[in-house]
């Protein structure tokens, strides 16, 4: 009896020896290996880098047979432009209608220019000033304070003053409800489809959204002016004394990667930042290699993503495409003058023929493409008020990827004839 107690005593020490080492090893494991939120891992077991829930996301441009296969980045949508022939070199989610923030003011700039004389001076009305949220971009406008025009543009695409962008839409328009009216109006003219504003600053609405895709319209098309690209491409300015502002007030581009702030990119020209909580980060940037523009539209990002994404497409685009010259014996490398100011190409032209005028006779095209997979398609547009316009779009032979397009204007009855034998 003895010896039987003896070896169950034997059995029940060992069953609670083996429950200790089951129960006691993850418990000790927990707490060597994980260290506090504050303290870091000397040498941590490799892990994949974080990535958004975007980061994934489809790349249409990836899917066109041969063409330059572009990066994955953490923006929700994404667009790299041609700003000179509107080619689109990548495209992720670029229909996708999304929330803008404050990028919306290229549009409400670039309008506000074509209305409004520099010289003149705008009053900010008790609607500009207080309709805005208290926390959100400004720069301390009281009501009834005067500023000149050129000044509001600086506020503006600089410093991301609501109040102003209100108060330049009531000087260009008469309201704000007319202003956005030919916002809307401007943008479908331009080719937007997925696109509504319903105020001038971008902030928060329902019914205030755009896509990459139409943001890049946006953006190439303010850029054609001279004195939006001006104003865009500003580092920092200041704004004198006004009537009820005693102080001068110096505005800094809160764009980064346009200065020496970590995020500087080389050929970074401007371009405008965004956010609020509902859109993320938003950023359009205008940059140039040589004689190639292009405009980056990032939108639903995070942080400074925004600049590493841009950066990133950018690298892309330089690096993998080239602008070529089209004509009757086909593409040739783009030979053309530039402006020695932006080294961009604002106006080019050619007339080989007695007949017809051409305008913007190049196209954006892969580095390594095989010039026989482009092919013309040739339309006749309408004109009311003038002479018909015969449009030839290049396209990429594989997916009917749009690469350019040249205009040429009729001078002789001929064009009929003509159009139907080049399409």
């Amino acid at each position: 009896m003895k010896q039987n107690k003896t070896i169950l005593l034997s059995i029940l020490a060992v069953i609670l020896l083996m429950q200790s080492l089951f129960i006691t090893v993850p418990v000790s494991a927990t707490a060597e290996d994980i260290p506090p939120a504050n303290e870091a891992v000397s040498d941590p077991t490799p892990t994949p880098v974080p990535h958004n829930a975007y980061y994934d996301g489809k790349i249409t441009s990836n899917q066109i047979k041969g063409w330059p296969e572009g990066p994955k980045v953490e923006a929700g949508s994404a667009v790299l432009m041609d700003a000179n022939t509107g080619a689109i070199l990548y495209s992720k989610n670029a229909h996708k209608k999304l929330y803008p923030a404050s990028i919306t003011k290229i549009m409400t700039t670039a309008l506000a220019m074509q209305r409004c004389n520099p010289d003149d001076t705008v009053t900010f009305s008790d609607y500009a000033i207080t309709h805005q949220d208290v926390d959100s971009s400004n720069i301390g406008c009281l009501v009834g304070e005067q500023m000149k025009v050129s000044d509001c543009y600086r506020a503006i695409m600089l410093a991301s003053a609501n109040e102003v962008a209100t108060a330049i839409a009531e000087q260009s328009c008469g309201n704000l409800k007319n202003f956005v009216e030919l916002m809307n109006q401007t943008a479908r003219q331009i080719g937007c489809t997925r696109t509504h504003f319903n105020n001038a600053n971008g902030l928060p609405d329902k019914h205030h959204y755009t896509t990459a895709h139409d943001m890049a319209l946006i953006a190439r098309y303010a850029w054609k002016n001279t004195q939006f690209r001006k104003v865009a491409t500003t580092l920092e300015y200041t704004i004198e004394p006004t009537n009820l502002y005693t102080e001068p007030r110096v505005l800094y581009n809160h764009h980064k990667m346009m200065s020496n702030t970590g995020y500087y990119y080389e050929g970074c020209l401007g371009g405008k930042t965004g956010y609020t909580q509902a859109a993320g980060n938003t950023l359009v940037t205008y940059a140039k290699r040589g004689h190639m523009t292009l405009i980056c539209v990032v939108l639903q990002d995070e942080g400074t993503y925004t600049y590493t994404d841009t950066a990133a497409l950018f690298d892309y685009g330089f690096n993998n495409f080239k602008n070529i010259q089209v004509e009757k014996k086909g593409p040739k490398y783009l030979d053309i003058n530039l402006d020695p100011l932006t080294q961009t190409v604002l106006d080019y032209r050619q007339s080989k023929s007695p007949m017809f005028a051409y305008h913007g006779y190049f196209i954006t095209v892969p580095t390594e493409i095989d010039t026989d997979k482009i092919y013309a398609k040739t339309t006749i547009i309408p004109n009311p008020i003038g002479n018909k316009k015969l449009r030839t779009s290049y396209l990429y032979k594989h997916n009917n990827w749009f690469l350019g397009a040249s205009d040429s204007y009729e001078q002789q009855e001929n064009l009929l004839f003509l159009a139907a034998l080049s399409s």
